[in-house]
């Protein structure tokens, strides 16, 4: 079709009888997440469906303002808000706004019960934020199906919970329906990252035959496996093979990478028909592609060089001057220097539970345009009049935050405990000092004209492996040396006043090399559960019995304590966070490792947020959260696949992208707590922005228990961009 073409289809009325075939909906087509769609608009007062041009990414108010209703664009600026309460609010709407999007079912349908395998099939979604009631849906339906090629089958994509439930009221046979998490189990691509790579394509069928593998990954290797483990060296591109989440450990060390990374559920024959494994390759993802882009490539005609890219990611030295042992509630997020920076924003959010931050508002208060800002979508989430002043607004959101959140007690060991109980072994001085002087000095890495070695690679694994020996030794002296008894004595004091009466305890990495522009660190430090607390009650936790005698804590629950904070001090000088760290520029000496020791929480519920839908950057509405009704750690680790939920924090109302393992949602009162930890995430976002621009998200750990959450970590979320 010519231009003037297709702007005609647009707008020729589509009275009763009219269809719309599958070649017209080609024609008008845009896509989105691989998805061809046309947006419609049915327009009740003169009786028409207009099926709109959407290959320009025409939005559905403006359609109607401009084309339908003559105003200007300054006009509909002006009006904006009433405008989207009209179309998207109004119970006796003249608009009914809806998309259109073409799928293909795969294997048994994809969830929708109608039709044979293979078949396209049309799905009609309302915007994620529209009231619409049963009725209303029930009623769109039917007009939308008028005016479709019958042979076609048109199914209802439900746009959020409050939809799903209406149309679970209504028969299948008489509304078709599919789910938004049915679709998303059958999406053969999923970008993660975007991003292109050059390097060696290396593909396993399972996580097994990849550990069973002779021969490392390489920093230049392309790697194609089910689930990308979380502790695989640094690579130059990532194709997980089944569906995995945004947020698991590895993923975000991807985005930390900058490299590309996404779900291409079919690649493996893809790779095996054209003959690329083991071969290098070009490797593209494209953030609103349809697929994943893989062709045959030569290599480096200059040699593979034995590192990957020098970066250089800026770090603050630790300060090592004297510091007690502090309670949680008495740090702040500049204590960073001192305790690290988890820690650090856990004292900060356990002080603005209690006295509330002065920028709560901060983005809902910056502009929008065309909106000046959006004060009033947070007054309807907090339930207040849309006019009622920032006051007010505050008050409401110290009181949400207040009611629903805590942060479970701990103490902080600081950088300084660490390092006199270094300074306490001549062996451990010994081997740090060799560690600090290979690295620094360059000795570990290979010589490309090495006469011991054949190739550069077979010398950079020979030092690589000398580099792992010194590591591992150092590890080795801080498992067993034992803590000077000041030290020892000044522990147990701490857990006495701080932590009396806990009866579990979980014991937790707190650096500042970690959570850094370039290095996430994200799963790269230990953190130790399940350790026996300090209550007075009997007790056995892995086997050992805790309890406070005479004021201070039993002998045997403190020896689990300090074997756990030695093993997280362990942490900072494995193999894999040395080379890490190496590669990012970041020197030994500026590494310090702090450690939480905190009351454990049980749970029914916990997960990861992130305050962006890192799926669409552009989405500014919705905070996006996985979520597993058994333990944080299986949504980071990415061992299992976790529920994933988008929460819309201006007009509210949620929706489920993806059930993951799970046979089930979430319960109403759950969704409920969800929603409104969403809202509080938002508020958090505020308080922790660098910038006045208060659009800098972050990633927040948490867990359910009966009705309140508890927040276990708060850190900026950082994507590839």
């Amino acid at each position: 079709m010519t231009r003037s073409d297709r702007d005609k289809a647009t707008t020729r009325p589509r009275l009763t009888g009219e269809k719309l075939t599958t070649q017209e909906f080609s024609q008008l087509a845009g896509t989105i997440g691989g998805y061809p769609y046309v947006k419609i608009v049915l327009d009740r007062a003169e009786s028409v469906l207009h099926f709109i041009d959407s290959a320009d990414g025409t939005l559905h108010v403006r359609y109607i303002g401009c084309e339908i209703l003559g105003m200007s664009l300054d006009e509909l600026a002006r009006g904006l808000d009433s405008f989207n309460d009209d179309v998207y609010r109004n119970p006796d709407r003249r608009f009914y706004l809806g998309t259109l999007a073409l799928h293909s079912r795969r294997g048994d349908g994809g969830g929708t019960g109608e039709g044979r395998a293979d078949d396209a099939f049309l799905s009609l979604e309302t915007v994620d934020v529209d009231t619409m009631s049963q009725e209303m849906l029930r009623f769109f339906y039917h007009r939308v199906r008028d005016h479709i090629d019958p042979t076609l089958p048109l199914v209802l994509k439900p746009a959020n919970h409050r939809q799903e439930d209406y149309v679970a009221g209504i028969p299948e046979s008489e509304i078709p329906r599919v789910l938004s998490h049915e679709l998303y189990s059958t999406a053969s691509f999923v970008p993660l990252n975007d991003g292109q790579a050059h390097g060696r394509l290396r593909v396993f069928r399972s996580e097994a035959e990849y550990r069973a593998d002779p021969e490392p990954l390489e920093w230049h290797d392309i790697v194609v496996m089910p689930r990308v483990p979380e502790d695989i060296p640094r690579v130059s591109g990532i194709i997980h093979t089944e569906h995995t989440t945004p947020l698991s450990h590895i993923n975000v060390m991807a985005a930390g990478w900058r490299i590309p990374n996404a779900v291409g559920t079919e690649a493996v024959d893809r790779i095996e028909r054209a003959g690329l494994a083991g071969r290098w390759v070009h490797y593209r993802v494209d953030a609103d592609g349809s697929d994943l882009h893989l062709e045959a490539a030569q290599p480096h005609s200059d040699g593979v060089p034995p590192t990957p890219p020098a970066e250089r990611v800026t770090v603050d030295r630790p300060d090592l001057a004297p510091t007690p042992i502090t309670a949680l509630s008495e740090l702040r997020a500049g204590d960073h220097v001192r305790f690290g920076t988890k820690a650090a924003n856990l004292g900060e959010l356990t002080h603005l539970l209690q006295h509330g931050s002065p920028r709560w508002l901060g983005f809902y208060r910056a502009p929008r345009p065309p909106r000046d800002n959006l004060l009033r979508y947070l007054a309807r989430q907090l339930g207040l009049p849309e006019n009622a002043d920032e006051a007010e607004l505050v008050a409401a959101a110290q009181r949400l935050v207040k009611e629903y959140t805590q942060v479970p007690r701990g103490i902080v060991l600081p950088f300084s405990l660490q390092q006199r109980f270094l300074d306490s072994s001549a062996e451990l001085r010994s081997v740090l000092g060799r560690l600090d002087s290979a690295l620094l000095s360059g000795t570990w890495l290979a010589s490309r004209t090495s006469q011991t070695s054949p190739t550069p690679q077979a010398a950079q694994a020979t030092q690589t492996t000398q580099l792992g020996e010194l590591c591992r030794e150092a590890q080795r002296l801080i498992r067993t040396t034992p803590l000077p008894d000041p030290v020892r004595t000044e522990i147990d004091r701490a857990l006495d006043r701080h932590l009396y009466g806990a009866p579990v305890l979980v014991v937790r990495s707190s650096s500042n090399a970690e959570d850094l522009p370039g290095f996430s660190a994200a799963g790269l430090y230990e953190s130790v559960a399940n350790v026996g607390g300090t209550s007075p009650v009997h007790g056995a936790v892995h086997g050992a019995a805790h309890e406070a005698v005479d004021g201070e804590v039993h002998e045997g629950a403190l020896d689990g304590v300090l074997d756990a904070v030695r093993e997280v001090w362990a942490s900072l000088l494995s193999p894999r966070a040395v080379l890490l760290r190496h590669q990012a520029g970041i020197p030994l000496d500026h590494c310090g490792m702090g450690v939480i020791v905190q009351e454990q929480v049980g749970a029914t519920v916990g997960g990861v947020l992130v305050t962006c839908n890192p799926l669409s950057p552009q989405d500014f509405r919705n905070v996006y959260l996985n979520i597993s009704p058994r333990s944080v750690t299986e949504v980071v680790s990415g061992q299992g696949a976790p529920l994933q939920y988008l929460c819309n924090t201006m007009e509210g109302g949620s929706r489920t992208v993806s059930l993951g393992t799970a046979t089930a949602d979430l319960d109403a009162a759950t969704k409920d707590l969800v929603g409104r930890l969403a809202l509080i995430s938002r508020l958090l976002q505020s308080h922790f922005s660098p910038d006045e621009s208060y659009a800098a998200p972050v990633d927040i750990e948490w867990a359910i228990e009966d009705d309140r959450v508890s927040l276990l970590q708060l850190r900026p979320f950082r994507t590839a961009g």
